[in-house]
This record gives structure tokens, sequence and C-alpha cells, in this order.
């Protein structure tokens, strides 16, 4: 385990040296080198990951052989196809390291042994998947009611240090936006 992930976990709860153990008994790190898969498509997803360094991208891909981007996570985030998590059913999603990576990995026993000896765990992740419920209907909205542009101007806003590591197409398909289309419109941002 890392100071950054218990620091990560202390802005939303307090964990003592003890319950340290527990984190550090229940999780293993899993290393990726750019391009390596964090899960396949079809798959079981056994594991969700802490991203403690690097970045991944969450897609699919559609019947014209183009990926769908889903999520992009750097330091800080999770990552996993959790329907697929916490059912146990295939993944309806391949997870790919778009740099070298480290992920913290729990799997599903030792979530529930954390929770059972860290309670205030399981609040932790209520809350991230509060957040992430919230951040979902806001991209779904920001899909459907506004321009391209103002797509890419708030997603470069809110994410500066995403758009700086990964290539323009997979920002494009996050964002729902042709990658011709994008250059378009970062060259016309780059003219202001």
């Amino acid at each position: 385990m890392t100071d950054y992930f218990f620091e990560n976990l202390s802005k939303i709860i307090n964990i003592n040296d003890e319950e340290k153990i527990v984190f550090k008994e229940n999780f293993s790190l899993k290393k990726l080198k750019r391009r390596q898969f964090f899960l396949h498509e079809g798959n079981i997803a056994y594991h969700t990951g802490f991203v403690n360094q690097g970045c991944l991208k969450t897609y699919t891909i559609d019947n014209n052989g183009n990926e769908i981007i889903y999520q992009i996570s750097i330091e800080g985030w999770w990552v996993a196809d959790m329907f697929s998590f916490l059912t146990g059913e295939a993944a309806a999603y391949n997870i790919e390291a778009i740099e070298e990576s480290e992920v913290l990995i729990m799997d599903m026993s030792g979530r529930d042994k954390i929770f059972n000896k860290v309670p205030q765990f399981e609040r932790y992740m209520r809350i991230l998947l509060e957040k992430n419920y919230i951040a979902n209907q806001q991209r779904l909205n920001s899909i459907m009611s506004n321009t391209a542009e103002v797509r890419y101007r708030n997603y470069i806003k809110k994410y500066p240090l995403i758009a700086n590591r990964v290539p323009l197409k997979t920002i494009a398909s996050y964002l729902g936006i042709a990658p011709e289309s994008l250059s378009r419109i970062r060259k016309k941002s780059n003219n202001y």
C-alpha cells in the first residue's frame, strides 16, 4: 500500500494504523505496461482497483470497430467494470493502460473483509459511487444538450491533467465527437 492511497482515503474517512493493516492485507499491487489490459470485455471482473500511478481507459468496441470510451482514469481514481464486479457476470468493457500504470486491487472477498473490519470504508465507497453517479448524469446531460465545442471546453476545464496525457482520439470518443471535429475545435480555441 502507498501513502498516496491512504491520503486519498483520508479526504473522506479517518483510519488508524490498525485499520491500515487491514487494507494492506486485502489489496495487492498490479503493474501494467502501456497497452496492457486490466480487464477484457466478456471476462468477469474479479477485481476493482485504485489507480496509484498511470492512466487507464475503460471502453467497448462498436460494430464499426471504433473504441467508445466510457471512462479515463488517472491517479486517485478507481477503475472497474462495477456491474461485472458486483454481479459476477461478464464484463461489458475493456480496461487498458494508456501509460505504464500501478493499480492497487482488491477482490470481493477482500472488500467484504475491509467492510467488516473498517466499517467507514463502506461509507467511503458509497460516497464514491454517489459522486460517480452524479458525474455520469452530468456527462449524459452535457452530451445531449451542449455543442461539441462546449463539451470540449468544459472537459479541459474540469480535467486538465487528463487532457494533456491521452491521445486526442481518446478524448474525442469520450466526448462523443469525431476526432477530425475535435482537431478543428482545438485549433480554433488555440487561436483565441
